[in-house]
């Protein structure tokens, strides 16, 4: 239950909340969970790889928000704030889970990733390879190549993959991303551009596969 007196501002002091303000902090936060849940489970999901542990982080990661709400500064923040509670709870309880054989199929690790937030992957890639991956002849491929977007995601080090899904996937900026994996705004850049740039080594690499482009494309395209 959350914490029954409020900091006053500029203070220091606590005081008795009464309860309206009660009632109007419950409402708040409910909207504000209500507006980013469909990211949080599907940054669970990516994270944990599996639905029932993905569930659970999340309602853990709610409980303690609200039982932490108190110590939230700006409510602005509420975004990156509750990111970073769930991603800790993560580190601290389930990615020693994690370690056993993944559960979750590539529909399961897609939920929540449209056509937009898979497209997003791409920007800054090669031209020739944004021309045939928009090429409308090529939708079946496309289709097959989302799949193998979300295997190249699971295949980054995790540093660089917790990056790309916060900026990339769950549309932060960098500093918010920052905020939610504690390093400054420099380090997201960073990996943001490292990540990017494996991303399109391994997406290059199923094109030559599948014979959708050359050899001396990906030797063009990595000058």
């Amino acid at each position: 239950m959350l914490c029954s007196s409020a900091r006053v501002a500029g203070t220091g002091t606590h005081r008795q909340m009464t309860d309206n303000e009660k009632n109007q902090t419950k409402a708040w936060f409910s909207q504000a969970v209500d507006d980013c849940m469909s990211s949080l489970y599907a940054m669970a999901l990516r994270l944990t790889n599996n639905r029932a542990d993905a569930e659970d982080l999340v309602a853990e990661a709610v409980t303690k928000a609200w039982k932490s709400l108190h110590l939230l500064q700006q409510r602005d923040r509420f975004r990156p704030w509750i990111y970073a509670i769930q991603r800790n709870l993560y580190i601290s309880q389930y990615r020693k889970k994690k370690a056993g054989p993944d559960t979750a199929s590539y529909d399961a690790l897609s939920e929540g990733c449209g056509d937009g937030e898979i497209a997003s992957l791409l920007i800054e890639q090669p031209d020739e390879f944004l021309t045939w991956w928009a090429n409308p002849e090529q939708a079946f491929i496309n289709d097959l190549l989302g799949e193998e977007i979300i295997k190249a995601l699971e295949a980054l080090p995790e540093a660089f993959r917790e990056t790309v899904i916060l900026v990339n996937l769950e549309g932060l900026a960098y500093d918010e991303a920052a905020e939610v994996m504690d390093v400054s705004p420099g380090t997201i850049r960073s990996r943001m551009n490292r990540g990017r740039t494996l991303l399109q080594k391994q997406l290059w690499l199923h094109a030559i596969d599948a014979g959708l482009v050359s050899q001396d494309s990906l030797m063009e395209s990595t000058r």
